[in-house]
């Protein structure tokens, strides 16, 4: 995928960019171990290998694990009978062919999510039967013009679906391959009574994976929600934040705190009572300058391993756009850029694993730098 004539223009060593590289040697369970037992970062595939694949479909993940991902993401949102589906959002047009479906015409609808009307199609107006009667498609063809040619071929995968998947790819690739589902949108389903959480947890536990030894992680956006399954999940916890905003179930109850205090030294602290680990924006770890190029690092990594929490940041992706300035390789947005050189980057700034749509690239860029 990275053309070598556009990569040799934008090479930069991560290192000089960032100076000292700090390693995390952080070693708790369930950290990817190499034959030494030393910890390695975690490669995190993104809604499984979104970059080569439409996201949250089957094919998506089992193209992550095959490229060496330690982890496969599945978003959860609820079917109108209360099956839980990865979906990125509970409205699916971008997503799916819905839209092109003529006998859901009468479906569309202009809801509240967060605060923010939104108009289209609705993960819970339908039921699992017919949301299996939709197929995905590629939701950013402009960038991903490639992934299109997969549109059409996938189904809306049930999350006891990828759980199979992740099993079955396990006995396969001799290695066990994990799930790091989030809750997407807790406050927003438990206020039309289709509450995340329960079936979760009886999804988890069902399938013998609600241990502390399982691979599996489990993180939010929001707060209560991780507060209250600290009490009924026996896997870590991730508290996601962002550079801006704040959590919906703040907002929604009054507390005028926002992402911002969550990841301050106290705030860390708070976070550490019921979360094993961060995951930032990856802005919140090493910040863009007025140009647009990589910064020197926050503290946030140090302030986190102080506070006794992992970091995996998000989103590593390939192409142009998503890259600092410096790392692209032209002028146009979908194409593939220096990845590499942001990667390494925040390798060095001690991270414990990240989200990649490019499992393949993060994978090697982490042979390279720690050898395993």
């Amino acid at each position: 995928m990275l053309r070598s004539a556009r990569l040799a223009g934008v090479a930069v060593s991560a290192l000089a960019l960032l100076g000292v590289a700090t390693l995390s040697t952080a070693s708790a369970s369930p950290e990817h171990k190499d034959e030494k037992h030393q910890a390695l970062p975690l490669v995190l595939g993104h809604r499984g290998a979104s970059g080569y694949r439409p996201e949250h479909t089957l094919a998506a993940y089992e193209l992550a694990a095959r490229m060496g991902a330690d982890y496969i993401e599945p978003d959860l949102v609820s079917t109108k009978d209360g099956v839980l589906v990865a979906r990125h959002e509970p409205e699916i047009s971008g997503t799916t062919d819905v839209a092109s479906k003529p006998e859901f015409a009468g479906r569309k609808a202009t809801k509240n999510l967060d605060g923010v009307q939104v108009t289209g199609w609705w993960t819970e107006d339908f039921t699992l039967a017919e949301l299996k009667t939709l197929r995905a498609v590629e939701r950013i063809p402009q960038l991903r013009p490639r992934n299109t040619v997969f549109n059409g071929r996938y189904e809306v995968p049930t999350l006891q679906e990828v759980i199979d998947l992740s099993k079955r790819l396990s006995r396969e690739l001799h290695r066990d391959i994990g799930i790091y589902p989030e809750t997407k949108h807790p406050t927003y389903f438990r206020k039309i009574g289709l509450e995340l959480e329960p079936k979760l947890v009886w999804t988890l536990t069902r399938n013998g994976l609600n241990h502390p030894r399982a691979k599996v992680f489990v993180q939010s956006f929001e707060v209560s929600n991780l507060k209250a399954l600290k009490g009924k999940l026996r896997v870590p916890l991730i508290q996601l934040t962002s550079a801006s905003g704040a959590p919906f179930d703040f907002t929604d109850s009054g507390d005028p705190r926002k992402y911002a205090d969550l990841v301050t030294p106290a705030g860390l602290r708070e976070v550490a009572t019921y979360a094993y680990g961060i995951g930032p924006a990856k802005d919140q770890v090493i910040p863009r300058d007025a140009a647009g190029n990589l910064a020197k690092p926050t503290a946030l990594v140090t302030d986190a391993h102080a506070a006794g929490l992992k970091v995996h940041p998000y989103t590593f992706r390939v192409e142009n756009n998503f890259l600092p300035t410096n790392l692209r390789s032209s002028a146009n947005p979908a194409d593939a850029g220096n990845l590499f050189a942001e990667l390494s980057a925040f390798w060095a700034a001690g991270v414990d694993g990240l989200f990649t749509d490019n499992s393949d690239i993060a994978v090697e860029s982490r042979r390279e730098t720690f050898g395993g």
